[in-house]
């Protein structure tokens, strides 16, 4: 399948909101407020990629740097495109250009029970730290704390 992968855009910004309530339904997700500061207000410390199929957003992926490292804020998906690399492609292409920017480690909490997205982030070179209790809000779930250095 091809996709390409760009910096995020204003223009994105609807799309990436919709798609944040598709991944994260029931689960807090972002507003397109959060979004907007994200990616307008706040692109001096931030990077968001996305990742279109046919002029379509069917992955994005954000970071906050601060210094020398990199909070991974939220990688998504669209279901009906998932399994085919995007979120990898996604990962690679964000510590490539972070890394150019002077981040030599990246950090992301995830849901313990999400087994798909730990054995993702494990693959890219992420190993568990710690845990943070009921870090999700919404029901309490604990958050396993991933860090990747740089290779």
């Amino acid at each position: 399948m091809e996709f390409e992968i760009r910096r995020a855009e204003e223009k994105d910004i609807p799309a990436i909101t919709d798609l944040e309530k598709v991944c994260f339904e029931g689960k807090d997700p972002w507003s397109y407020g959060a979004f907007y500061n994200e990616i307008v207000e706040n692109s001096d410390k931030t990077l968001y990629l996305v990742a279109l199929a046919d002029g379509k957003v069917i992955g994005y992926m954000g970071v906050w740097m601060i210094l020398d490292e990199g909070q991974i804020t939220n990688v998504a998906v669209d279901p009906e495109y998932r399994r085919r690399h995007i979120a990898e492609s996604l990962i690679e292409e964000m510590v490539r250009r972070t890394a150019e920017e002077g981040v030599t480690s990246w950090t992301l909490e995830a849901r313990v029970d999400n087994e798909p997205a730990i054995r993702l982030y494990e693959k890219m070179g992420f190993h568990g730290e710690g845990i943070r209790p009921k870090y999700y809000e919404y029901d309490g779930t604990d958050a396993l704390i991933m860090w990747k250095g740089c290779e």
